[in-house]
């Protein structure tokens, strides 16, 4: 197949290495005649690299550069092009007018596709002539290493485009996901679940950053932690992508966006790429603070409230003292396995000493990590101890890390979890992607240990919309409210991830 690709930046060159390694002839445009020669040059440098790691037989190298056609002007005539890949700026005009000079030097037959991450597909085909050949064929950076494409088709595009571009991705090696033509289209909506919750945690001063981070890698298994990404990727980036989603979906509150970010994009703390964002960069900055030494007694008893018999038991095989009984001692630390509520609510509902309560996730933890949440009548000295007593490990292995957390709904951990889940199935009950689609996009596209629906399912769907009933009736937040999704398949017993029977399935 002949692509001509129009804009020669990081996402151009590498869908321009990316199909040309497949075996497709590539045109490559840009209207700087030098960004196509560098692009060129990188695309060489990058062949090169993988042929000297292994990564591509040293005979493909040449054959691939030659298909790889450098074109000195973007509107030239091209009978042969059956696809257009359009991968200029983030701007609607631009893109409109790039397509508008396409569809005057191309044939009817050729397919545009818009790489947009943001703009809506509708509203780029609108500007043609002939707004049925647009779609969107989002691709991630770095094109050739992140194997999932987001295929979008927009309100007019035709039937047979989609799988076209379907066809096409899977040929190439990366995997092709559907996707309505709405704010953030899937990897970016879906991704929204993790770091507004996070944002929400630090706005209420659950934990700082670093604090928040650990729990998200070591307790949830994710690779990063929200603060690390949003880093990674640009704050300023972030932040636009989450108030465009937002407002695109009129305000949804389970997307709210929070009033950390703007003041830190308007003063430049954009992360990796300024030097400076929820951490320091910088050559001469300070190295992270190291976690505080665990300190305390860890032989002080405790009691566990509620009665849960896998916290209990996992702390008495390490060797705590576990109060049996249906009170705790005069000297013993209450420990509270909190379910999308306070420690403070169990303190007053069920008379328990508030000096030395404290909350304790029940989620077990993808690494060693326990969580301790204290409230501000906690006695230092007895949160110290409790610690100490979280730190301890079965059978002499390694201890426990242990994060000190301010009471909140839930925990960390839940209220991260809950989120993610919850986007994730609000987009699943709009009918905006398969379940599928949803999983196989959060888990390439987000590098997530398991897709957000299947994840839910791991914990239950019943137990899912009892944490998220349970931070809703708490908090009061709008944002926590249950998804009719996750509400049915816990409700009738389904897995979240089946998109069960619709009224077409029951006609014909």
């Amino acid at each position: 197949m002949r692509i001509r690709i129009v804009g020669a930046g990081a996402m151009g060159r590498g869908i321009a290495q990316w199909a040309a390694v497949a075996g497709h002839t590539v045109e490559l445009a840009d209207v700087r005649r030098e960004a196509v020669t560098a692009a060129v040059d990188f695309v060489r440098s990058m062949l090169e690299r993988a042929v000297a790691k292994g990564r591509m037989p040293e005979a493909g190298l040449p054959a691939a550069l030659e298909r790889l056609v450098p074109l000195e002007d973007p509107w030239a005539p091209g009978p042969d092009v059956a696809l257009v890949v359009e991968a200029v700026r983030e701007d609607l005009e631009t893109k409109a007018e790039v397509f508008g000079r396409l569809e005057k030097v191309l044939p009817a037959s050729t397919v545009f596709a818009t790489n947009t991450s943001s703009l809506s597909v509708t509203r780029i085909a609108a500007a043609l002539e002939d707004p049925t050949r647009l779609a969107g064929l989002h691709f991630f950076n770095p094109v050739p290493l992140m194997k999932i494409v987001e295929v979008v088709p927009g309100a007019a595009t035709r039937p047979e485009i989609t799988p076209f571009l379907t066809e096409l991705v899977t040929g190439c090696g990366h995997r092709a996901v559907t996707v309505s033509d709405t704010p953030g289209f899937l990897v970016n909506h879906a991704g929204r679940g993790l770091v507004t919750e996070a944002l929400a945690l630090l706005e209420e001063s659950v934990a700082p950053p670093a604090v928040l981070d650990r729990i998200a890698r070591d307790v949830l298994g994710l690779r990063m932690g929200p603060f690390e990404l949003m880093d990674l990727t640009g704050l300023d980036v972030t932040a636009a992508v989450i108030d465009s989603v937002w407002e695109g979906f009129r305000y949804e509150d389970r997307l709210r966006p929070s009033f950390l970010t703007p003041n830190r994009v308007t003063a430049g703390l954009h992360g990796r790429k300024t030097g400076r964002g929820w951490y320091a960069y910088d050559p001469g900055a300070p190295a992270p603070a190291a976690e505080a030494a665990v300190t305390g007694d860890p032989d002080r008893p405790v009691f566990v409230a509620g009665g849960d018999p896998a916290y209990a038991g996992a702390l008495a095989a390490a060797g705590a003292t576990v109060e049996d009984g249906p009170r705790p001692s005069a000297r013993a630390l209450v420990l509270v396995p909190v379910w999308g509520t306070t420690v403070a609510s169990a303190v007053a509902e069920e008379g328990l000493p508030a000096d030395r309560t404290f909350g304790v996730d029940p989620l077990p933890p993808a690494g060693r990590r326990r969580v301790l949440a204290v409230t501000p009548a906690a006695d230092p000295e007895a949160a110290r101890d409790a610690r100490a007593v979280l730190a301890r490990a079965a059978d002499g292995g390694e201890p426990y890390a242990v994060s000190v957390v301010r009471d909140t709904a839930g925990s960390v951990a839940q209220r991260l979890l809950a989120s993610v889940v919850s986007v994730a199935t609000s987009i699943a009950e709009r009918s905006l992607a398969a379940p599928a689609d949803i999983e196989l996009a959060v888990t390439t596209g987000l590098g997530y240990p398991v897709g957000p629906l299947a994840w839910g399912d791991r914990i239950g769907a019943g137990r899912m919309l009892e944490l998220q009933r349970a931070l809703h009736a708490t908090t009061g937040d709008p944002r926590h409210r249950p998804t009719r999704w996750l509400t049915e398949r816990a409700q009738l017993g389904l897995p979240l991830t089946r998109p069960g029977t619709s009224p077409e399935d029951c006609v014909g």
